[in-house]
């Protein structure tokens, strides 16, 4: 009955996306509602190129081109105010915005990893980092919650290595490990926790925890999380590895990882992104010449390559989405070489098809460089690894334990496989 429900529901989606595309020649006739269709894709297409130029240039170019980006939807809408069809474009973004709702619904629980009853941890350990996300762990009670619930709770101060910490935590009787701080700690945790087949517990008290997000878990209630170690339920899900770290999220090539080197970017992620990247995205600062395999395809100097443990939804190309699944034992690798405006408009439109775009689900990617050391974003931490550097996935490797009571993960909407649970 569920998967029936889901199937019309993909459907509705995509009668209603198709609604929305026909709505505007429908009412306009179809030879005025045509050329409208066709102010509005350019219109689009020039806040693309503007937002391209915005970011590869600085001074008067730059706020040019935020002019651009700014007044190319303001004239289109003049345009539409003018043949009287506002009312029109209104009503076809709510058809847009009710297709996609529909589709995420038709999503939810597709690729959800099964989950497994198991008893309660006896012996829980926990590190909190105490600095991280802005003092969350403070700030939410989450020692003192920890304590109630009969958690051992180690605090990390800087000067002991986390991974030393969680070795020795099990080698004295730990029984489940868990983490309160961001992705990066998570992700050296996780590995011990799947080395040595103890559960592994996620408490978002980070500043993003995309890989609580992607578990279903709330990232504004991490007090909530700690639930599951007396109400809980296991899921096993996979662990990426940049040759002998263990990532939960993704590894970042090329400008992203230029970027989180900056002593500045935690500070002020905006800024600096906007003073680094035109340099990093024209020919003024090359990143490292990188070289990417994946499969039985290559790429030769990608100004951006993203390696994410399982693929990220259809349309996002900086890893800031969702996952649809954390156990499909596979890598999803993402290379982008965008040379001009064009290039980038086309690749923003619609990735698939773009020839900015190497998109790839391989089990393994290899990446060399022009340098013996590369920098990398590992889960947003900045490191620096040896090339040719290897990633490969270890599937179902972590034992999760989550909140039985959690919500079921909000994927990002991929339209190929919306179109899958629908027509076949």
């Amino acid at each position: 009955m569920a998967d029936t429900r889901r199937r019309w529901l993909a459907r509705f989606a995509f009668l209603t996306a198709a609604a929305a595309v026909a709505l505007v020649p429908a009412v306009a006739g179809p030879r005025a509602g045509i050329g409208l269709v066709l102010v509005g894709v350019a219109g689009m297409a020039v806040t693309l190129a503007g937002a391209w130029w915005f970011l590869v240039h600085h001074g008067v170019v730059r706020w040019l081109a935020g002019f651009l980006v700014i007044f190319a939807p303001v004239a289109v809408a003049v345009v539409y105010a003018q043949a009287h069809l506002v009312w029109v474009a209104g009503a076809a973004a709510v058809l847009w915005m009710i297709a996609v709702a529909c589709g995420r619904r038709a999503l939810t629980g597709v690729h959800d990893p099964d989950e497994v009853e198991t008893a309660p941890p006896r012996r829980p350990f926990l590190i909190m980092n105490p600095r991280s996300g802005g003092g969350k762990v403070e700030r939410f009670g989450l020692v003192e919650r920890a304590w109630l619930l009969g958690a051992q709770v180690c605090l990390l101060d800087g000067t002991r290595d986390v991974t030393e910490i969680a070795r020795q935590a099990v080698r004295e009787g730990a029984d489940l490990l868990g983490v309160a701080g961001g992705d990066g700690t998570q992700a050296l945790v996780a590995d011990v926790a799947a080395a040595h087949g103890v559960p592994f517990l996620v408490i978002p008290a980070g500043t993003r925890n995309h890989f609580a997000l992607d578990l279903g878990l709330d990232r504004d209630d991490p007090v909530g999380c700690l639930d599951a170690l007396t109400d809980g339920v296991e899921v096993r899900v996979d662990l990426g590895v940049i040759g002998d770290r263990t990532f939960v999220n993704n590894a970042s090539f090329g400008a992203y990882a230029e970027l989180v080197r900056s002593p500045a970017y935690r500070d002020d992620r905006v800024g600096t992104m906007l003073d680094l990247l035109p340099g990093l995205l024209t020919e003024e600062q090359p990143a490292r010449q990188l070289h990417l395999r994946a499969g039985d395809a290559e790429v030769d100097g990608p100004q951006a390559v993203l390696i994410s443990n399982n693929p990220y939804g259809t349309g996002d190309l900086a890893g800031w989405g969702r996952r649809p699944r954390l156990d499909g034992g596979r890598l999803g690798v993402l290379a982008v070489t965008v040379h001009d405006a064009a290039e980038a408009a086309g690749l923003l439109r619609g990735r698939r098809g773009s020839n900015a775009l190497l998109e790839r689900t391989e089990p393994e990617a290899v990446i060399t460089a022009d340098v013996p050391l590369l920098p990398v974003g590992v889960d947003g931490e900045a490191v620096t690894v040896p090339t040719p550097v290897r990633c490969t996935t270890r599937p179902g490797a972590l034992r999760v334990r989550v909140p039985r009571n959690r919500r079921a993960p909000r994927r990002g909407l991929d339209w190929h496989e919306l179109r899958r649970l629908a027509f076949t």
